[in-house]
């Protein structure tokens, strides 16, 4: 007979409660049964064992030889084991798993979490930066930070910040070329994604409303941190929010050529996570955190610097 495998565990949790108690009805108060289910039970283990482990005499009840053997190991084992149960929830329970978007941490969150850690230091940090839908049942995420319209069924949504868009590219990119002198000149240029809607809708807002974007080199980079990326290489003009890219405006490795900026009033960052789960503290404390350095610290763009 092989133990591991026909080893009735629930059985030896029964005989552990009645061990440690000597009584079939208090062991079954502790357990939540009946004392005929613990009876059956002990009955079943040593039917499976091929002893007996407890003498059983009117209103009490003793450990054989065996089961005094065997009740100081079983309650090692279920020790050990609620120990490693207790050591892993609360390991999990200390990590945050955030997912969130490629520029939103590198150009928003990267630079604030360092606070989160400080009023909250028995939560660890781990950000997963890529630009998935996170899976809450498959992927290892407590929370997520995407770009979207929000309301998903089961999921909690708060709105994080409405994303402003403007032109910018490298200074470098207009050495040489014929100077921007209102938006239809940008056409003149390289427009890195031309498929994204926000082009369309920048130029129609700046009063150029027959901009043609056909014929024009395809690329997808799925980021504004890779598009802004090829903005300062010089590869052309990106649109991005002008409020991530505040320190590259001020140092001259990017400029704003003209000074209107549009806002997507459809989409927004959001912050989400399973409804189920929006009472566990290291959830409840982050989002508690995000909305408040939201409020206090908007993303909105400040003013940047121009050609």
């Amino acid at each position: 007979m092989k133990l591991s495998r026909q080893l009735p565990l629930n059985a030896l949790r029964v005989f552990d409660a009645v061990a440690r108690l000597m009584s079939f009805t208090r062991a079954g108060e502790d357990l939540g049964m009946t004392q005929t289910a613990v009876s059956y039970q002990v009955k079943l283990l040593e039917e499976t064992l091929g002893v007996r482990l407890f003498l059983r005499r009117p209103r009490q009840i003793a450990l054989t030889e065996a089961g005094a053997r065997l009740a100081p190991k079983t309650a090692e084992a279920f020790g050990l084991l609620g120990e490693a149960l207790a050591n892993f929830k609360s390991a999990a329970e200390e990590t945050l798993a955030i997912s969130t978007t490629p520029t939103f941490a590198a150009h928003w969150l990267a630079a604030r979490i360092g606070r989160f850690q400080l009023a909250a230091p028995h939560i660890a940090v781990r950000m997963i930066a890529n630009v998935d839908i996170a899976d809450f049942a498959r992927d290892s995420v407590d929370v997520a930070i995407r770009y979207g319209t929000g309301g998903q069924p089961r999921l909690a949504f708060h709105e994080l910040m409405r994303i402003d868009y403007t032109p910018l590219l490298s200074p470098r990119l207009l050495e040489g070329a014929a100077p921007l002198k209102a938006p239809r000149d940008l056409l003149r240029l390289r427009l890195i994604d031309p498929d994204d809607p926000w082009w369309r809708h920048w130029f129609e807002a700046a009063g150029v409303r027959d901009a043609d974007f056909s014929g024009r080199p395809r690329a997808r980079f799925g980021s504004q941190t890779f598009e802004a990326s090829a903005a300062i290489a010089g590869h052309g003009v990106a649109i991005l929010t002008p409020g991530f890219y505040r320190r590259e405006l001020a140092s001259g490795l990017l400029a704003q050529p003209f000074p209107l900026v549009c806002s997507d009033d459809k989409t927004a960052y959001w912050l989400t996570y399973p409804e189920s789960r929006r009472h566990q503290p290291k959830i409840r404390a982050f989002r508690d955190w995000l909305l408040d350095e939201i409020a206090d610290k908007p993303a909105a763009a400040e003013p940047a610097a121009t050609l």
